[in-house]
């Protein structure tokens, strides 16, 4: 079974509202970029990556939650965040029964996040490679 058969079959089997939260989620994050790959890590785990990983869903007893690996360092105009705001790197989206994401800024946020791996991520292994080289720059 493909990650995204197992994503789907996830989703089909929270037959309550955290299931049409989580596919709501999805397709806004997927909206984003067609590169971005879908995986199921983590002992259960929806992830989505591009150029290194986005975001990480799970759906909880009383909420659906996103959780973006570089939140902190995503500018987040529309306020999506709402948990983990203390942190250092991850910053996330918690859903609760009732409550609503607006897709169109989610999918800025999935590409700001795309972005920032393919800058910063892309940077620091650059770096890093070159410390290992023993260049400096």
């Amino acid at each position: 079974m493909t990650a995204s058969q197992r994503i789907d079959q996830m989703i089909a089997e929270l037959a309550d509202w955290r299931g049409k939260a989580l596919a709501d989620l999805r397709k806004a994050v997927l909206r984003a970029d067609p590169g971005i790959v879908e995986e199921w890590k983590w002992m259960g785990s929806p992830t989505w990556s591009r150029d290194g990983l986005i975001a990480v869903g799970n759906a909880h007893k009383n909420k659906v939650k996103l959780t973006f690996a570089h939140g902190a360092s995503l500018p987040d105009p529309d306020g999506l965040f709402n948990a983990g705001l203390d942190g250092n790197a991850r910053r996330a989206i918690d859903l609760f029964e009732g409550d609503r994401v607006d897709a169109r800024a989610l999918t800025a946020l999935v590409r700001a996040a795309i972005d920032h791996n393919r800058t910063s991520l892309k940077k620091n292994a650059s770096a890093g490679a070159n410390k290992r080289a023993g260049k400096t720059s």
